[in-house]
């Protein structure tokens, strides 16, 4: 009787807990796709080259600091191989980054998420977890600079809150906090362009908007300017290009607000909300068609990983170097994405 009463319970507090919490593990990669990938080939030579990089020093204030991509680099390796070395990096790397925040709001999004998805790929210790989700707890809206993750995120509809809602998402997700993770996803909506879910964002020059009068993080289906198609434009960002003219300018920051947009689908994806690639009239592949078809400005450098997911999610096929850089947050996806277009919409992990 004893333990078919705990069975039950057990049942029961399995249902209670967010899905997030339930899934199969991995915020950013399932660990049974990360068990069937190639220890072999140009992406996964580039991941090892770098995963040998210096973790020693990491700054979360620094918006430039490389280690978080490198501690990132550690943790897949380590995760598809085993290696305890690797995993004994990353450990100490979450250790030392806890209180290094400071500076920006845009340094703290551009970083974190990294270590966090780290963290999670390794399975810190029990003491090491308690620590960092302490920390975690309050990161999201800790004051730095006037602002905080948060306000971040819900307050500046360019790459500055794509990068704070990337790294409130994955604490979030690391936390298991399905209410915080429902908040996010509904400002990520609103910037996708449903205003119904959220519109609090303090836009600047309207000079790319397709109406002025209802601005969006993304442009809408079908939005033309002096005859030309604006459709999938992000606003906030190609304005520092300027005002509208055509040829478009080649604006670079919109590249730099979509590592922090394509991070948050992909870790909401992961959080169970598989209907994120559909969102604002499937808004993100639409920002990346405008780039490729109107500005004729392919993803170079540090944003190649991003053609890799969106044609993982997509099943398109835009330029995607291999092997890729990673960028200022997140990366390695020529390794974790490659391949099986769409699959992961199908249900396939």
């Amino acid at each position: 009787m004893r333990s078919t009463w705990c069975g039950l319970a057990l049942i029961m507090l399995s249902l209670c807990l967010p899905a997030c919490a339930r899934s199969e593990g991995g915020l950013w990669v399932s660990k049974e796709r990360l068990a069937r990938l190639p220890v072999e080939g140009a992406a996964w030579d580039r991941l090892r080259k770098t995963a040998r990089g210096d973790v020693r020093n990491p700054d979360l204030s620094n918006k430039d600091d490389r280690t978080n991509v490198v501690v990132l680099a550690k943790a897949l390796v380590y995760a598809r191989t085993g290696e305890p070395a690797l995993r004994e990096d990353v450990v100490s790397a979450c250790r030392a980054a806890m209180g290094t925040e400071g500076g920006t709001t845009l340094a703290l999004g551009r970083e974190l998420a990294a270590y966090v998805i780290a963290a999670d790929l390794v399975s810190l210790s029990a003491g090491d977890d308690r620590a960092f989700r302490g920390w975690l707890s309050a990161i999201a809206r800790e004051e730095i600079g006037g602002r905080t993750l948060v306000s971040t995120h819900e307050g500046r509809p360019n790459n500055w809150g794509t990068h704070a809602g990337a790294s409130r998402i994955a604490v979030a997700a690391y936390l298991g906090d399905r209410r915080e993770l429902e908040r996010a996803a509904r400002v990520f909506r609103g910037w996708l362009g449903d205003l119904g879910a959220y519109a609090g964002f303090a836009f600047r020059e309207d000079w790319w908007q397709a109406d002025p009068a209802t601005p969006r993080g993304v442009n809408p289906r079908g939005a033309r300017k002096q005859g030309h198609s604006i459709d999938g434009v992000l606003p906030d960002d190609q304005r520092r290009g300027g005002p509208f003219r055509w040829p478009p300018p080649r604006e670079n920051y919109v590249y730099e607000a979509l590592q922090g947009a394509l991070a948050q689908a992909v870790l909401l994806d992961r959080a169970g909300y598989k209907e994120v690639w559909d969102w604002g009239d499937r808004a993100m592949l639409r920002a990346f068609r405008w780039l490729h078809e109107q500005a004729r400005f392919p993803a170079e450098g540090d944003d190649t990983w991003k053609p890799h997911v969106v044609n993982h999610f997509y099943g398109t096929s835009f330029p995607a170097p291999i092997p890729s850089r990673p960028g200022k947050n997140v990366g390695f996806s020529d390794w974790t994405h490659a391949g099986s277009p769409g699959a992961s919409r199908q249900g396939i992990e």
